[in-house]
């Protein structure tokens, strides 16, 4: 229906409105979190079929967006921070891990760890994640005239991958979810199988991305689990947390918007590429996003990527000196 409506990113964002919608007026659903975790490690080997051997000439031009990557979080989560705790009237422990731009279990753990309201923090990330999406979707589609409709990409059937090929793709998907928490990776499900997926890919044993269908189906369920986040709250606490992300997610896309105009200008890069690179939406989704625009996948997973790692490693570290502080 989505698709056919002409919506953006059909298979994520028409369950994504959908699916918050049943969850508003108080429908009896369940999140498919199990279905999640089996078919996220397919969009990491999606994402690592991005990397190519020819990345590593172009790996030098991306050291201007990542050393201005610090600078864009701090501001971005200072802006937020500022909604949240002024006009929210959130305390400073829920609202500073409210703002941060990435990281939704981990905020939510350590915030809910540091004495904050967990529920608040968790409905804060999932707004973020649902207003950044929805908007960066429409923005493509609307200013850019880019239809995110999955045309973008070429349609790839079983048929049109080699077995050992196939053989290849699963064994990245299946070990690289195994050894992904081992190693502490954010998003392990989705990172570890993108991490083998892009070794094979930069050796050259395979250039075969997965069949189309397999990721349009964790597409689909990972729109369901965004959705699925807001069931059993409150339509007026839903409406609350999403006008305050609104604001917030508005704020951090104005310092997206500015950091990408820098960062063309230094560059020369695509200004709708490197837009995508800063939109802090969740690292699965935008990740989809870039596969859809047809944007350079390597280049804007890696800068999220460490944008995450970034927030979940300094995120606790600044707040526990300022808590000294006061």
């Amino acid at each position: 229906m989505a698709s056919q409506l002409g919506i953006p990113l059909p298979w994520m964002l028409g369950p994504i409105l959908l699916v918050t919608l049943a969850a508003v007026l108080g429908a009896n659903l369940q999140a498919p979190i199990l279905l999640r975790k089996l078919l996220l490690p397919i969009l990491g080997v999606m994402l690592g079929s991005g990397f190519s051997p020819a990345l590593f000439g172009q790996a030098t031009s991306w050291l201007f967006t990542i050393a201005i990557l610090p600078v864009y979080i701090a501001c971005a989560f200072g802006l937020a921070f500022m909604v949240y705790r002024r006009v929210g009237r959130y305390d400073v422990v829920t609202a500073y891990f409210s703002s941060a731009p990435g990281g939704l279990n981990d905020m939510m753990m350590i915030g809910a760890e540091a004495g904050g309201i967990e529920r608040r923090i968790a409905l804060a990330h999932a707004s973020r994640i649902l207003v950044i999406v929805g908007f960066v979707s429409f923005f493509f589609a609307v200013v850019l005239d880019v239809r995110a409709t999955g045309d973008a990409r070429i349609y790839v059937t079983f048929a049109d991958v080699a077995l050992s090929d196939l053989a290849l793709l699963a064994a990245c998907a299946v070990i690289g979810a195994w050894i992904g928490p081992s190693l502490r990776l954010p998003a392990p499900q989705i990172l570890g199988p993108m991490l083998l997926s892009a070794i094979v890919h930069l050796v050259d044993l395979t250039s075969a991305p997965p069949p189309t269908i397999a990721v349009n189906t964790a597409q689909l369920v990972m729109g369901t689990v965004v959705g699925c986040r807001f069931l059993g709250v409150p339509a007026r606490e839903i409406a609350r947390d999403i006008a305050l992300a609104a604001l917030a997610s508005g704020l951090m896309l104005v310092v997206a918007f500015s950091t990408a105009v820098i960062v063309v200008r230094v560059t020369g890069a695509g200004f709708g590429q490197s837009f995508l690179t800063f939109a802090p939406g969740g690292l699965p989704e935008m990740s989809l996003l870039s596969l859809a625009m047809g944007a350079d996948v390597a280049y804007v997973v890696t800068v999220h990527i460490l944008r995450i790692t970034l927030v979940i490693a300094v995120a606790p570290l600044v707040f526990k000196a300022l808590r000294a502080r006061v």
